[in-house]
C-alpha cells in the first residue's frame, strides 16, 4: 500500500507554488502554475493549482495518479471569501483530502510553526496577519481596488497614472515617467486599453522597474516605493499594538521594501523559520493525523463497547489506557506538529 504523500500550495495573484514532502518530511519536488488568486478567477486559479501540483509531481519522478494519496494543504489569495471557496473545493478532485486557507495563515503557519506571531505579505498585494491566543486579527488584504497599498499590482497602477500625469504636463518628466511612455509609444490610449484588461499581476510587472530606477533616486520612483514602503510600517505597527511577540515579513517585495523601511520599524521584525509552502505542508499534515487520530478512537472505542458485557474491569481499564497513550513530538526540516501514535 502507497504511503501518503503531503502537498502544500501557495496561491498568489501572480503565480502558484506547489510542494511536495513524503510521510518522513523528505522533500520530493516542487512546480510552479500561474496566478491563483480565487477571488479574481476561480476557474484559473483550479487551473493553476493543477498545474502546479502536477509538475510538483513530475519534479519527484511520480506520476500523475500520485496525487490520488496527497494530501493538500491550500493557501491562497481570497480564501477569505466563502463563495469563493465553497466553488474551489468541487474543482479540486484529485486530492485525497483538502485543506483550504488564505495564502496569510500558511505564511503565518510556516514563519511560527502555530506559535504566536504575526506576518506581513508583501507581494502582488500586501496585508498583515497576527495570531495571538488563536484569536486572528487581519489588517489589509482586501484586493487592490480598495487596499492593498503595499503591494505590487498597487505600484505597478500608480506608476502608469502618474506618467499619464507627466505626459499631461501636471508633473515634471523623469526617467521613469519617459520609459514608461516609451513602453507604451507615448500614447495614452495604449496605457488606457492596458489597463482596462490588466490583471493584479500585469500591473505587479512593473514593480521592479519602479524599485530599480528608486536605487538610481529618481523622484517618480522614490515616491511611489516610500509610499509602499509606508503602507507595510502602517500594517507592521498594527500588528504590533495588538500584542505580536514576532513579526516576519513575506513575499517578492518583502526584501526589497526592507531598506525604506524605518529603523525602529526594521527592528519589529524577525526571520520566518519555515517559508509558506511549508506552511500549507504542515497544515495538511496536522489535518492528516487528527483525522488518523479520531479514526483510531473511534475504532477502539467501538471494540471497548462491544467487550463491556463480557469484559472484565481491569482488562476494559487497560484498553482504555491504550487509547490514551501520550503524545510525541515529531520535527521534519524544521515543521513540527504534535502526533498521536496509537497501539
Amino acid at each position: 500500500m502507497h504511503k501518503p504523500l503531503f502537498i502544500g500550495v501557495d496561491g498568489g495573484a501572480s503565480c502558484c507554488r506547489a510542494r511536495i514532502r513524503d510521510m518522513q518530511g523528505n522533500l520530493l519536488g516542487e512546480g510552479y502554475g500561474g496566478p491563483a488568486n480565487i477571488h479574481f478567477d476561480l476557474d484559473l486559479a483550479a487551473q493553476s493549482i493543477r498545474s502546479a501540483s502536477e509538475a510538483a509531481t513530475r519534479s519527484a519522478g511520480l506520476n500523475e495518479r500520485s496525487l490520488h494519496r496527497a494530501h493538500a494543504g491550500l493557501g491562497l489569495a481570497g480564501a477569505g471569501i466563502k463563495n469563493a471557496s465553497d466553488g474551489l473545493r468541487s474543482k479540486l478532485s484529485p486530492f485525497a483530502s483538502v485543506v483550504l486557507e488564505t495564502d496569510a495563515y500558511i505564511a503565518w503557519l510556516g514563519a511560527h510553526q502555530a506559535a504566536d506571531g504575526g506576518i506581513v505579505i508583501l507581494g502582488t498585494g500586501s496585508c498583515g496577519l497576527a495570531v495571538i491566543g488563536g484569536r486572528r486579527v487581519a489588517v489589509g488584504g482586501y484586493g487592490g481596488e480598495v487596499s492593498d497599498e503595499a503591494g505590487g499590482q498597487r505600484m505597478g497602477r500608480e506608476v502608469l497614472r502618474r506618467a499619464l500625469w507627466t505626459f499631461d504636463g501636471r508633473t515634471e518628466t523623469t526617467a521613469l515617467s519617459t520609459a514608461i511612455l516609451e513602453r507604451f509609444e507615448w500614447n495614452p490610449a495604449k496605457i488606457v486599453c492596458f489597463a482596462a484588461r490588466a490583471t493584479p499581476a500585469d500591473y505587479a510587472e512593473f514593480a521592479p522597474l519602479v524599485l530599480e530606477y528608486a536605487l538610481a533616486k529618481d523622484s517618480l520612483a522614490v515616491a511611489i516605493v516610500q509610499e509602499a514602503a509606508e503602507a507595510a510600517t502602517r500594517i507592521i505597527e498594527r500588528l504590533k499594538d495588538v500584542g505580536c511577540p514576532a513579526i516576519s515579513l513575506i513575499g517578492g517585495l518583502a526584501e526589497p521594501l526592507m531598506e525604506w523601511l524605518p529603523t525602529h520599524v526594521r527592528r519589529l521584525l524577525s526571520a520566518a523559520q519555515c517559508d509558506p509552502l511549508d506552511g500549507a505542508i504542515l497544515m495538511a499534515r496536522r489535518a492528516f493525523f487528527r483525522l488518523e487520530s479520531g479514526r483510531c478512537v473511534l475504532v477502539k472505542q467501538r471494540a471497548i463497547q462491544t467487550r463491556k458485557f463480557r469484559t472484565p474491569w481491569p482488562a476494559a481499564r487497560t484498553s482504555i489506557r491504550a487509547i490514551s497513550t501520550p503524545h510525541r513530538q515529531q520535527t521534519h526540516n524544521g515543521c513540527s506538529e504534535t502526533v498521536r501514535f496509537w497501539h
